[in-house]
């Protein structure tokens, strides 16, 4: 199956494509998108692939849905297109920004130049139905998604996996321990993050940190 995505995720994906779960799950999509309102847009369904080539990951953030309001998702975890107003999670991300590196609060919530200096922004789900979340979970794409982890766990080496929340944990089963370093926390949603379970994780200068001492440019957060 041809499918439009980055050439070096294509040769790590290609057995993927053709298996059947994935034949079975393009044709519901595409159904989905022929007869419903859907997000991302069709384009950028796999924008988290096309903008952080798969040599070029040094960090990979797992979410579980795309954002299912209009306008808000673009393909990558956690991130809206520019202007729009910033969900709950996203506000206490950047949050925790000020806090953990002293980044001040941004107005465009769009965070495509994190994955174009090498953060790999991974929803567990890549598409949902306009205002039905979860509309598309269990259809195939967790099972992609896994390969994916899987792939990157076992053919790069100390890479940041950023696991928020218990979804993004049981994901992070697929991980290597011993060749990766591993950051877990709570969700930054409101309701994790003002139990305590957010704030104060410091991920972002701990990921720093640790690409700095491998010699790796660090994340201009």
């Amino acid at each position: 199956m041809n499918v439009a995505i980055e050439e070096s995720w294509k040769k790590i994906l290609h057995t993927e494509f053709e298996k059947e779960y994935f034949e079975r799950l393009t044709r519901f999509v595409k159904t989905e998108y022929s007869k419903h309102r859907c997000f991302p847009g069709g384009s950028e369904i796999f924008a988290s692939f096309n903008r952080c080539r798969f040599d070029d990951v040094k960090i990979v953030i797992i979410g579980q849905d795309p954002y299912h309001g209009p306008g808000q998702a673009n393909g990558l975890c956690f991130s809206v297109h520019e202007s729009v107003s910033h969900p709950p999670s996203l506000i206490n991300i950047f949050k925790e920004l000020q806090q953990d590196v002293g980044k001040p609060y941004p107005k465009s919530g769009d965070l495509g130049y994190w994955a174009d200096q090498g953060v790999l922004l991974l929803n567990a789900t890549l598409t949902v139905r306009a205002s039905e979340a979860g509309s598309h979970q269990g259809k195939g794409w967790e099972k992609f998604t896994d390969a994916v982890i899987e792939n990157l766990s076992e053919n790069r080496e100390n890479l940041v996996f950023m696991l928020w929340g218990g979804y993004a944990k049981k994901k992070g089963r697929k991980i290597n321990h011993e060749k990766h370093l591993i950051l877990n926390s709570g969700h930054p949603s409101p309701l994790s993050a003002n139990r305590g379970y957010w704030f104060g994780n410091r991920h972002f200068s701990q990921a720093n940190s640790y690409l700095k001492k491998l010699g790796k440019e660090e994340i201009r957060w």
